[in-house]
């Protein structure tokens, strides 16, 4: 299989201005002295890397290429590269193009920090806050819904109970939120699983070979990244354009990289992407199922977060709307939309490959519960007043966290998405990690940038859910404050400016 490469007018359009300001000063005085334009080209890259936005392994354009896209000389480059891979961020082999890497001293997985004792640490007498989850507490219905599914369980109880495709009500019941959302959708063409994870998997199992490679958007849910390597496949990353969500998803660039990787899937989140909260509109999504059909690349379009937009747009219909035939397949899931603890989710996608999946399912269990369904069809029944409320909830919760963040964490910059339940907040340094892992000892729990990225990137990210009370957001954001502050001098001491000899 041939290295991926980056082209050349994708990272001159990433890059941006890269020489930086002009270097008069503020005031109109003395000039100050500009950097190099090799070594500012080198800092430019540097940040795409840390960033995720230069996937580790890619190769980048070639010296004469970069040079005529960004209008240097060869020279320029070349020293650029040069400074790059001295300080370990690029690699070249003999006879091979170089390619992205990060220097050993500061490669992690960005590991999650550890619970048990952690997560009773208080700050006084109050419990740390945990953000670690972007998920809600269940709504009042949720009651209702299990005592309505206790009244309806007699009529299963003559059978054996076990029904690897789901109870006909359920299935029934997704497909017309299906229709109802503008996918035309029979119940013979839902399968109803433990949960959009549980569904991933299954998949998986099927649709991804060992060593098949997988695209993903970067950054993305960290689990389907674990559940990928799982099975023995690899994720590509395609990273996302943070700095604008409604130009967000590179499509040119997840085309080119299935084309130079032969990825026979995809696993894409662009029903507010977690974390970041985007949203993908609808030209994109056309081109999206156009890009499967050009490449013969299956996509898995995760649906967890559709239900919870925060904007005024107007709803965009689901990715499998526009294909043409199986090649977009939609997982969903009640978790998000109604409560973590209802391990209730579904696989839209043909009778064919619901067959192939029913298979492998007996390998791994032998259905959803029953009353966990019957609970499902009653809330999927009453689902848009519940849903009305929710997002209102969300909305107020993100205000709060976005009011709180402005007055103790000034300098960090956050774009938020138009749903979804976490912003993707970029910080000044290169810190997540140790952030995370001090974070605690401050009364609050995080997950780390890296933990959603692939190799090490987002060091320079931190996911911040809004599903806390407003109470207890407020609460966190002071301390996060303090744990940043706390990291003193050494909050940049990953990422030192980059020096030549």
């Amino acid at each position: 299989m041939s290295t991926r490469v980056l082209g050349a007018a994708g990272l001159a359009r990433d890059l941006g201005q890269w020489r930086g300001p002009d270097p008069a000063s503020a005031d109109g005085g003395a000039r100050r002295p500009a950097r190099p334009a090799y070594l500012a080209l080198a800092e430019g890259i540097r940040l795409l890397i840390h960033d995720g936005r230069a996937p580790l392994g890619i190769a980048l354009p070639s010296e004469r290429d970069l040079a005529a896209t960004l209008g240097v000389s060869r020279t320029t480059v070349t020293s650029t590269y040069a400074l790059l891979r001295e300080h370990g961020y690029l690699i070249t082999r003999q006879g091979s193009r170089s390619t992205v890497a990060l220097p050993p001293a500061i490669a992690h997985d960005g590991g999650r920090a550890g619970r048990g004792i952690l997560a009773t640490m208080a700050t006084g007498t109050q419990p740390a806050v945990d953000l670690t989850y972007a998920a809600m507490t269940a709504p009042p219905e949720m009651a209702e819904a299990y005592s309505v599914a206790l009244q309806g369980i007699p009529s299963y109880l003559s059978t054996h109970g076990m029904d690897p495709v789901g109870i006909a009500p359920l299935r029934e019941a997704i497909a017309r939120r299906y229709t109802e959302r503008g996918l035309p959708t029979g119940a013979d063409q839902i399968l109803v699983t433990l949960g959009a994870q549980h569904g991933l998997r299954l998949l998986l199992n099927v649709l991804a070979p060992p060593s098949a490679r997988v695209l993903i958007d970067h950054p993305t849910y960290p689990n389907a990244i674990e559940a990928i390597r799982d099975v023995g496949a690899r994720p590509v990353p395609v990273p996302l354009r943070l700095e604008d969500p409604s130009t967000a998803w590179d499509l040119d660039g997840l085309r080119s990289a299935a084309r130079q990787t032969a990825a026979s899937l995809a696993y894409l989140v662009p029903d507010h992407n977690n974390p970041t909260g985007f949203l993908m509109d609808q030209p994109a999504r056309a081109e999206l199922a156009a890009i499967a059909r050009e490449t013969r690349m299956m996509l898995i379009i995760d649906e967890s977060m559709a239900n919870l937009s925060l904007g005024d747009a107007a709803p965009v219909a689901p990715v499998a709307a526009f294909a043409k035939g199986a090649e977009v397949i939609t997982i969903g899931s009640a978790s998000k939309s109604f409560w973590g603890g209802l391990r209730v989710g579904w696989i839209r996608t043909s009778e064919s490959l619901i067959t192939r999946l029913l298979t492998t399912r007996a390998t791994v269990d032998l259905g959803t519960p029953v009353m966990d369904q019957l609970a499902a069809v009653h809330l999927l029944e009453h689902a848009d007043p519940i849903l009305a409320r929710r997002r209102k909830l969300l909305r107020d919760q993100r205000e709060a966290l976005l009011t709180a963040m402005a007055e103790d964490l000034p300098d960090w910059y956050v774009l938020p998405g138009v749903g979804g339940m976490s912003v993707w907040a970029q910080l000044p340094a290169p810190v997540s990690t140790a952030l995370a892992a001090t974070a605690p000892n401050h009364g609050v729990l995080l997950a780390a940038g890296p933990r959603f990225g692939v190799q090490g990137a987002f060091e320079r990210f931190l996911r911040l859910p809004y599903t806390n009370p407003e109470p207890e957001l407020r609460r966190a954001v002071t301390a996060i404050a303090a744990a940043y502050d706390g990291l003193g001098p050494r909050a940049g001491d990953q990422l030192q400016p980059l020096t030549c000899y």
